[in-house]
C-alpha cells in the first residue's frame, strides 16, 4: 500500500507542476510538496526498520506540511480576493455601460 501512495503522490505532484503551473505559479510549490510526500512514502516503504512517520522524522514531516499548507492558504486567499475584486469591477463596468445604452 505504501508504494501505491508514493506513486499517487508523485503523479499528483507532476500533474500540478507540468499541467497546472501554467495557470498559476503557486502550483510549483504545491507540486513540490506532493513530490516530497511521494519520496517520503517511498523511503518509508524501502526502509522498513525506520518508521519515517514517527519520532523526529514524523515531527519534521508535520512541520513541513504545516508550512506548505500555510503558504498555499495565503496564496489561495490572495488569489480569491483578487478574483472577487476583478469580478466586482467587471460587474460595475457592465452595469454602467448598460445604463448609458438605455438613455
Amino acid at each position: 500500500m505504501d508504494y501505491f501512495y508514493a506513486t499517487m503522490w508523485f503523479i499528483v505532484g507532476l500533474i500540478l507542476i507540468f499541467s497546472l503551473s501554467k495557470e498559476n505559479k503557486v502550483f510549483y510549490i504545491a507540486g513540490g510538496f506532493f513530490l516530497l510526500l511521494g519520496g517520503w512514502w517511498l523511503a518509508n516503504a524501502l526502509l522498513p526498520e525506520q518508521d519515517l512517520f514517527a519520532g523526529g522524522w514524523g515531527i519534521a514531516l508535520r512541520c513541513i506540511a504545516a508550512v506548505a499548507l500555510v503558504v498555499l492558504t495565503v496564496f489561495f486567499f490572495r488569489e480569491r480576493r483578487k478574483n472577487i475584486q476583478n469580478a466586482g469591477q467587471e460587474k460595475g463596468k457592465e452595469g454602467s455601460s448598460n445604463g448609458k445604452n438605455q438613455r
